[in-house]
Formats: structure tokens, sequence, C-alpha cells
């Protein structure tokens, strides 16, 4: 039979999403599955990681009813990233897996820049002090819970983890390592001065493994599990973010990536591991250069604040559709509104996990349209902060490839592109971090010559959102006006 198939796993926050593509990059069949989150504690996010393997299973055994595995060449996994999980030596956790989401290490960051250095974890790890990297939380638990640490035999990320149960390697990407901020990004190696520093040796992370590479083959045990095909081939893919930026062909010289998602993420590609507070520097999912992301912690997630909070609730299916027509009517500046919208902490360019979002300027003349749209123009404005950056350290910019929900947003959309100057166009897969994964499946087997090819061949994007040069200036000066609403000392990037 044909072997005419891959499958991109997508191992997100709150679900597992099984889909096979094609090697034009269109989804023949998916398998979906969702795993629950617990919080023990106030700030404590956590995870069973037998969740993370019982929704692989179930998602691809519903793929499996949908298609003949005997038709699939190979399958990768993109997953969430900044999460691990404490194993013993038969891969069994000894607790549960700790989210990215949670904030249980927020004085280790101070505490651990001090003992370290902020410069020194900087531009070893590629990432400023903030409370997401893994570091923070091992040293949280080496200081609070030692003996977890003592007992933990590997610190497995969830490429790692589904790896070892899919074929006994417990295997890391660069991409699904690199979060942790334990890796050195220049050597790609696990640094030996955080090692030491957190009393635990490299042999308790994963073996690291380029994206596109060969991790193993699919186990008997694993078959029967998934339905999977024994001996299958598992390449490597890794975290989710990255994966995504290479399923819109992101992942190369002169785009913007921007996923419009829970968090809003501005990234791209630089051929340097280039150092700076107006992102952080990631390794690039195809292996050659680097991924640089500005970040903001609350995207869609503050609109969805917002609408649940003052406009009614999501249950209103077309609530969304009202406040945009709305704001479309209001005029740049919101008429005098501006938002700050750090609702659950700023990460580029202040790294501050205490900023707090605020209204600014409202009056009795001023609606719910009016809010919704500041809220709008503020995450617009800090993506095309993050870009002018970028543009002053050297990378040559020439559009935007967006994807997420709020790509769906006309109005949005047309805003990325009159504030930057850039057209934006929009990726026509809904799964672009599964299919980043494919790309990488695809790749490993041998369907393409390099992981810029099979992303060329494998993603599609709209015509573009076409800016209005007329309107650059007047968001130059709400940007100036909107940053120094909530910033008074910001003088630019």
């Amino acid at each position: 039979m044909t072997q005419d198939l891959v499958i991109g796993l997508d191992s997100s926050t709150q679900s597992t999403k099984a889909i096979a593509w094609t090697a034009s990059g269109k989804p023949v069949a998916e398998g979906r599955a969702s795993i629950p989150l617990s919080q023990p504690k106030p700030g404590w996010v956590e995870q069973d990681v037998e969740d993370w393997w019982t929704a692989a299973c179930k998602s691809l055994r519903a793929l499996s009813e949908e298609i003949d595995m005997n038709r699939v060449a190979a399958l990768a996994i993109s997953n969430q990233r900044e999460t691990v999980a404490f194993l013993d030596e038969q891969g069994q956790a000894i607790r549960p897996a700790v989210l990215w989401l949670d904030e249980r290490a927020k004085k280790e960051v101070e505490l651990l820049s001090q003992e370290i250095g902020q410069d020194r974890l900087h531009r070893t790890s590629g990432k400023p002090i903030d409370i997401t990297p893994v570091i923070y939380r091992l040293s949280w638990f080496q200081r609070h819970e030692p003996e977890i640490m003592k007992r933990t035999a590997k610190f497995a990320d969830v490429h790692c983890f589904l790896s070892g149960r899919l074929t006994g390697n417990w295997t890391a990407s660069w991409t699904s390592a690199d979060p942790f901020g334990v890796l050195d990004i220049a050597t790609m190696s696990w640094s030996e001065e955080f090692l030491d520093h957190l009393s635990v040796s490299a042999s308790q992370f994963g073996t690291l493994a380029r994206p596109g590479t060969l991790v193993g083959h699919v186990t008997a045990q694993a078959a029967e599990a998934t339905g999977l095909p024994e001996g299958l081939p598992l390449i490597a893919a890794g975290g989710d973010g990255q994966c995504a930026g290479l399923g819109v062909n992101g992942a190369r010289e002169g785009v913007i990536y921007l996923n419009l998602g829970t968090a809003l993420i501005t990234g791209a590609w630089a051929p340097d591991p280039m150092i700076s507070l107006n992102w952080r520097t990631m390794t690039s999912p195809t292996g050659n250069g680097y991924f640089l992301e500005g970040c903001q912690r609350a995207g869609a997630f503050l609109l969805n604040w917002f609408v649940d909070t003052f406009a009614g609730g999501r249950e209103d299916a077309s609530v969304f559709s009202k406040l945009e027509a709305e704001a479309a009517q209001i005029p740049i500046g919101s008429e005098g509104v501006t938002v700050c919208p750090y609702l659950t902490g700023c990460m580029d360019p202040h790294w501050d996990t205490g900023a707090r979002a605020s209204f600014n300027g409202l009056s009795p003349n001023h609606g719910l349209g009016h809010i919704y749209r500041a809220i709008l123009e503020a995450m617009t404005l800090e993506s095309a902060r993050a870009i002018t950056a970028m543009k002053a350290n050297g990378l040559k910019i020439e559009k935007i490839v967006a994807v997420g929900g709020g790509g769906n947003s006309p109005l949005w959309t047309r805003m990325f592109a009159d504030a930057t100057g850039l057209p934006v166009h929009i990726s026509q897969s809904l799964e672009a971090s599964s299919l980043g994964a494919a790309m990488s499946a695809a790749f490993g087997a041998g369907w393409f010559q390099s992981l810029d090819q099979a992303a060329a061949a494998m993603s599609e994007e709209s015509a573009p959102v076409v800016p209005d040069p007329d309107k650059f200036q007047v968001w130059n000066d709400l940007s100036s006006r909107q940053f120094a609403s909530y910033r008074p000392e910001y003088t630019g990037p």
C-alpha cells in the first residue's frame, strides 16, 4: 500500500489532536481527546502524565477509525511548551506534571537571577528573566521539595514523555527542550553550569534531537495501545509555538509569524541567536538558525475575559460579531480610550509578572465597542513595537502570516496591516502546530530534501490584507500615546 500520509500529533495544554496530512498539506482525517487540568493550590497548575498518554492513544485510535494506518509514512509530535514531568526509572510519574501556567516559582525568578546572574541566564538560554521557563520551577523544587528532585530519573517535556512511551527512546527535540531554559542555545546542549546549579545531570533530561531526525520506531506495545503500525518512524518535531511557525512557513527570512491565539505570539526567523528584551530567543523548528518570539500572555484570553465579564458572555454566539461591528465604526484611537493589556503579567519588553491590565480615558460617551476596540489596538501595537525592534536589529521583514482564531477578524487583521505597514496573509490551515509537526514527519520520511522545502509545499495562505499607508503615522502616534498612558518612562524599543 502507498504510504501517502503523515501524522502530526499535537499534544497541547487542554487537548490532543492527531491529524493525518497529505504531501500538499491537506488534512484528511483527525481524532481528538481532551486533557484535564488540576489546580491543587492557588497559582499551581498540574496534569497527570497518564492523561497525556491516554489522550494520545484516544486521538490516534479515533484517527485509525477514519483512515488505514498502513498509509502513514511517519509521525511527529507537537507539544505544549514549558511543562515538565517528573518520572522514575520506569517512566512512571512520581508526582503530577507542572504546567507552563504554574506560578509557584515567582520568588525563584529573582533568587536564581541573583545566584546565576540575569545576563548569564538570558544569554545562555535566550530567555529573559521570566516565570515561564522550567528552570525556575526546578529551582523551586530543589529548595522546597528536594526529595522529588532526588527521586526523579527523568525531567521530561511532553515530547520526551510521549516519544518514550511510543518508542522507548526518551527524546527531547531542540525545540521542546529549549523552553526549559536549561538548554545552551549556542551549542544545542544542556548547560552544565545550570545543571550543576540545580544539582542535576544531563542524563536526567531527554536525549536531544535535531528537528526532522529519527527518534525511533513505534513499539509493539505502543502499536496495540494507539492503533499505529508497529515500526512506524517517529520523527523529532517539538514545541507547539515553533511547530506552528513552521506550519505557516514562517521560519524563514522576511516573514513574521503571528499567532492570534490564547497567547499572542509575534515570531521571526533569524540566522543568529539575537538577544534582546523585546523577544525571547528560541531554537528554530527547521534546526537552522533561531526563532525570535515576542509574546503577550493574554491575547484572545484577554478578549474572552472582557466578553465574559462585561459583555454578557460567550454563550451568545454573536457577541464577537456585534462587538466587532460596533468597534469598526470607531476611529483609530478609540476616541481616547487606551488599554494596558497585561491581564496576566507582561513578557516582552518589560518581563514583569506582577504587571496588570488597566483601562484609561473612559468617559460617559464610551461604550463596550470602544473598550473592545481599544483592547485590539493595545495588543496590535504591542506586536507592532516588537516588529519595529526586530527591524531595528537588522531583520528584513516583508510580510505577516497570521494563524489562530483572531485571524478570522477582518478588523483585527486590518489593524495589524495598517499599524505595521506590512501585508497580512492568513494561513489556510486552522491547525498550524499539527501541520508543522507533519512537515517534520514528511521530511523525516524522505518526501522532501529539507524542512524549508516541506514547509513551502505543505502550507497555503490567503491573498494579503494590504496596508493603508495613510494610516501608518496615525498608528505610530497612537502607539506613543497608548504606551505612555501606562509606562510613562518608556521611550521606544
